[in-house]
């Protein structure tokens, strides 16, 4: 038997973050030359809840996180000690009796935990979104913990502002949310706290700029939690900070909450973590937020794995989940040189964007039979689940949403609805996209190179009309491929849902 490469064994790597809320384990290993997950492992602990005001740890608190620690002791023994990261973060910075909790720590994993301090935190939380997000546009990372809130400024893989303050969900909580009450005063108290520990930094990071704002926090992903169970992914903007937290004064308590989309776990602390992130929306006048795919942990693995020489993130996701599902690269290439011509043909007519509408088009070309793997007759459903749900570093909230849109759509009926929804680009050039991809699909039919002749085409706009793509196809090879020329009939029908018409005219 031949054993090919993504078989033979490669090492684990684990990184442990015990951080002032839960305490997390990630387990991985290189596949593909990119990261693959091979285990998660998270324990809510609540370390800081443990803090006096004399900033001592509880015995109570002390034996939580000693018993979690235990757990992870037994998932590390068949790891290679180089490989293993482990950290503790802001609680432990500020409990003066760490000593007692560390030494104890170090005897049950049987490796020196490092302390990190808050700014070494904040480098490792923005080289975790460095790592895992597109491009090196300006970025503003910002990460509330359950005792600290980090707040970075940097471009590519260099930071230029970077911050921790001493403010955080558990924390707050225990400050601002102790009587369990959840009324409009506690929030105003909170908001008010961390506007003024926020307020000496707001002009330096205002004048340094920004192009996107990203957080991976646990409050960030229980609010996209409720988002998409709503099915939103547009970001997280103030108006929706102001309506979860209205939905939570009209809970009265803590142990009443019921918000759709907000599981169990992140309830006790969702509170505090709204008012320290509606602060920071105010303060800095952010527009929205978006999740990010990576943080601290993601930051600590990539300083312990070699050093990945390759494509781009976006590709380099893409290249894993093309040998990982076993795609038909060289059709999807194929696929993607067709659609490529024909957006830079229509971007004189259209408003296409030649940076991420491009790079998402690009992208849905090499992806687009990514659920083929698993059967034919629902591959497209398959494979949207498939980008859904899969870890895709690169490819924010938003893109993916486009992404899963056409992949799903690539073929045969269009639901406008995945369109609208969407909002990475306008509803008109994600519409745009799709038809691009379809046509490119339907094209490259006899998947192999030599099949397509040489055509033309061209836009004709109508400011009162539909839109009509003209394409001219040979009619010898029209006739030669009678599958392909009914399809771009069929095709006309439902290009009529985007208002666009399809004219196949030929030449002699």
């Amino acid at each position: 038997m031949t054993i090919t490469h993504t078989e033979i064994s490669t090492p684990l790597y684990a990184v442990i973050d015990l951080g002032s809320n839960s305490f997390h384990m990630l387990i991985t290993r290189q596949l593909a030359n990119s990261v693959q997950v091979v285990d998660k492992v998270k324990r809510k602990v609540r370390l800081a809840s443990g803090l006096n005001s004399q900033n001592i740890l509880s015995q109570t608190a002390i034996a939580r996180g000693l018993e979690c620690l235990s757990f992870f002791a037994e998932r590390l023994q068949d790891i290679p000690q180089e490989n293993v990261r482990i950290v503790a973060t802001a609680t432990l910075r500020l409990a003066t009796n760490r000593d007692e909790f560390l030494s104890q720590a170090n005897k049950i994993l049987g490796k020196k935990i490092s302390l990190l301090s808050g700014k070494q935190e904040a480098k490792n939380i923005y080289l975790g979104v460095a790592h895992t997000s597109c491009g090196a546009k300006q970025r503003f990372v910002i990460d509330i913990g359950g005792a600290s809130t980090e707040l970075i400024l940097g471009d590519g893989f260099v930071t230029s502002h970077v911050e921790s303050l001493d403010i955080g969900c558990v924390t707050f909580n225990n400050d601002y949310f102790s009587d369990d009450k959840l009324t409009r005063d506690n929030f105003s108290r909170a908001i008010y706290a961390a506007k003024n520990v926020i307020a000496p930094l707001v002009a330096r990071y205002k004048n340094t700029g920004w192009q996107i704002v990203l957080s991976g926090s646990g409050t960030m992903q229980a609010l996209v939690e409720i988002q998409n169970f709503s099915h939103q992914n547009s970001g997280i903007d103030l108006l929706f900070l102001q309506k979860i937290q209205q939905q939570l004064i009209d809970c009265k308590t803590m142990n009443k909450i019921n918000i759709d989309g907000l599981s169990s776990e992140r309830s006790p602390v969702i509170a505090s973590g709204i008012a320290i992130l509606t602060a920071l929306f105010e303060s800095f006048s952010i527009h929205k937020i978006q999740l990010s795919s990576g943080a601290l942990r993601e930051g600590l693995l990539y300083g312990m794995l070699p050093e990945i020489i390759g494509p781009p993130i976006r590709q380099s996701t893409i290249n894993s989940l093309t040998e990982k599902f076993h795609i038909d690269s060289r059709h999807a290439k194929r696929i993607k040189k067709q659609a490529t011509s024909l957006f830079h043909t229509y971007k004189d007519s259209w408003p296409l964007d030649n940076e991420n509408g491009l790079a998402l088009l690009n992208a849905a070309c090499e992806l687009h039979e990514v659920g083929l793997l698993l059967e034919f007759k629902q591959h497209q459903r398959h494979g949207a689940y498939i980008l859904q749900h899969a870890d895709l570093p690169g490819f924010d909230q938003v893109d993916r949403q486009l992404l899963v849109a056409l992949v799903l759509l690539y073929k045969g009926d269009i639901d406008l609805t995945l369109l609208k929804k969407q909002t990475a680009l306008s509803f008109k050039e994600a519409s745009y996209l799709l038809v691009i991809l379809r046509l490119a699909v339907i094209l490259c039919r006899r998947r192999i190179d030599d099949a397509l002749p040489d055509y033309q085409t061209a836009i004709i706009r109508n400011i009162d009309e539909d839109d009509i793509i003209n394409l001219c196809l040979p009619t010898t090879w029209l006739t030669q491929h009678p599958l392909i020329a009914d399809e771009l009939l069929q095709e006309n029908a439902h290009l009529a849902q985007l208002n666009l018409s399809l004219n196949i005219y030929c030449e002699v």
